[in-house]
């Protein structure tokens, strides 16, 4: 695979081996830094631009002690501690020590596509660059645009057209920067009391994701991971048996990193009767499933369906949440209690489920684990975009089909207004031919092309109380106007098609408002705590 090495003086070097396992490669672990440290380079990393190890040097090397890390080197593998690991896992076994033991990895340069790869597994965290707060109109040192060239295409008689249809993509996003800000700059002037800066940075955010969708999935990301040995195994063998080519080779490089600081709870990765015979196991499963599927959905097409479809809830779920409520506050069995609780009035369960939700001032008070005695199973539309930002929720079961231009694409309302519909349409009809052109020959590498405004199709299935989490969460005034719309509409159908009106009463911070500049609260938000912060 082609990834561009990132440049470091002498000196730079000499400090970022102390704390990177390598310094010439996309994915890297972080070593010899305090958590809180880690922590705060991931959360800067979503925001910024910059490689992880650039923005170490540029703005957190300087507020370290570093005096007693001088002689160690991160980029040297640790003999040492795989012989104490062999023994520890010898004594306890494998699986309970995998659990305790975690890592930073740093994964750079990754697809769109890859990033979903990166982050379906529910036992990590990730943080993830934002197309919200970084202008993708820059280019590598090298010239070229950051997006991922696979080599199979490249060197492909289709390599050619790949390279310069994706260009075309990425200049016309940097051509149209300007004006969208311009227009939006007009449209919403300054208000009285907000700072130029706070404006300026809410424009800026409105342009972005206004014009993120003409970005092709081949888009490169920047992906920060925390996990344990064990939640790393299980990730390495879904993409030792992925579909896509990238995903095989970052596995590659993930598992020879993560190798240098927790080597022996990935032993078993790459063994022949075990991690290469479960890769085999998948590899042939999906095999099958592609032949089994095509053969029996051959000539069907899509019915036409809204944005977001309830498809399956339990229409007895409120009688059995109430239920849920009151079992842990008596002596008697689950059913009897659901018996009892059958027999109260519509105001005397309503009493239950206010008293067990008590008074939510916020967001993040939310009521325990009776609410994961209730799920609903969604069937979603929506723009590739919105997808990537609901994927990323890890309490929930989520299915998605391969990304295509066969079921249209999103617009924002705003281009039309901006007077920049024609370059966004010719952009989406040039992401669909070269979609099209790569399916016969690179039926796994053809969404790259695919522009993030095209819409894809996922299934997302949920207890309430991951729906509490999500739909309050998402449908914030900050956030895109595509995946509130979803998430809105989910509170709606559980409301009024479920008929749980006492579930849909609890989420009461999901927000059903409408919003100019999503991120202008938010910005003076963060100006108000910048202003107070002791320096």
């Amino acid at each position: 695979m082609f990834y561009v090495t990132e440049a470091f003086s002498a000196e730079e070097q000499a400090v970022l081996r102390r704390y990177f396992t390598n310094l010439d490669r996309p994915v890297f672990a972080l070593v010899n830094l305090p958590e809180v440290v880690k922590g705060a380079l991931f959360a800067r990393y979503s925001r910024s631009s910059k490689s992880l190890r650039r923005l170490f040097l540029d703005e957190f090397v300087g507020e370290l002690d570093m005096s007693g890390d001088l002689t160690v080197d991160a980029t040297v593998g640790l003999e040492r501690a795989e012989q104490l690991y062999d023994r520890v896992f010898n004594e306890y076994g494998d699986d309970s020590v995998a659990q305790l033991g975690g890592v930073h990895l740093a994964c750079e340069q990754a697809s769109n596509l890859l990033t979903k790869v990166l982050e379906r597994g529910r036992l990590m965290a990730y943080l993830e660059q934002s197309t919200r707060y970084i202008a993708y109109n820059t280019r590598f040192a090298n010239g070229h645009y950051r997006y991922h060239r696979d080599p199979a295409v490249l060197d492909s008689p289709l390599g050619a057209r790949y390279v310069g249809d994706l260009d075309r993509q990425f200049d016309t996003y940097g051509q149209l920067l300007g004006p969208m800000q311009e227009w939006l700059t007009s449209a919403y002037p300054k208000s009285v009391g907000d700072s130029d800066f706070v404006h300026r940075q809410s424009v800026r955010a409105k342009a972005y994701d206004a014009l993120r969708g003409i970005l092709p999935a081949a888009a490169l990301s920047n992906v920060g991971i925390y996990g344990t040995g064990q939640a790393y195994e299980a990730l390495l063998l879904r993409m030792r048996a992925h579909a896509l080519p990238e995903a095989r080779s970052y596995g590659a490089m993930m598992l020879e990193e993560l190798r240098k600081v927790i080597p022996s709870f990935l032993k078993r990765v790459d063994q022949p009767n075990r991690g290469v015979a479960w890769a085999a196991y998948q590899e042939a499963n999906r095999g099958a499933m592609e032949e089994v599927a095509e053969r029996l959905m051959a000539g069907e097409e899509p019915e036409p369906r809204p944005m977001v479809t309830l498809v399956d809830y339990d229409p007895d779920g409120e009688d059995k949440l109430v239920a849920s409520m009151l079992y842990p506050y008596g002596d008697l069995p689950e059913d009897q209690v659901l018996a009892r609780v059958r027999r109260l009035s519509v105001e005397e369960k309503m009493h239950v489920v206010r008293a067990y939700t008590g008074e939510r001032s916020n967001r993040r008070h939310k009521p325990g684990r009776a609410l994961e005695r209730v799920g609903y199973r969604f069937d979603v539309l929506s723009d590739y975009g919105a997808f990537r930002d609901l994927q990323r929720h890890r309490l929930l079961t989520i299915e998605w089909q391969a990304l295509a231009p066969r079921h249209g694409y999103a617009r924002p309302e705003s281009l039309e207004a901006a007077g920049l519909v024609g370059p966004f349409e010719e952009a989406m009809a040039r992401s669909a031919a070269l979609h099209d052109a790569l399916a016969d020959s690179f039926p796994a590498q053809a969404p790259y092309a695919v522009a993030l405004a095209y819409r894809v199709r996922y299934a997302m299935q949920l207890n309430a109380r991951a729906a509490m989490h999500l739909l309050e969460l998402r449908t914030g005034p900050q956030g895109h106007p595509e995946y509130r719309q979803v998430c809105q509409e989910m509170h709606r159908l559980i409301s009024h098609q479920a008929g749980h009106h006492a579930v849909a009463e609890m989420m009461r911070f999901v927000d059903h408002g409408t919003y100019d500049l999503e991120r202008l609260e938010a910005e003076r938000r963060a100006e108000a705590r910048r202003s107070t912060r002791v320096p």
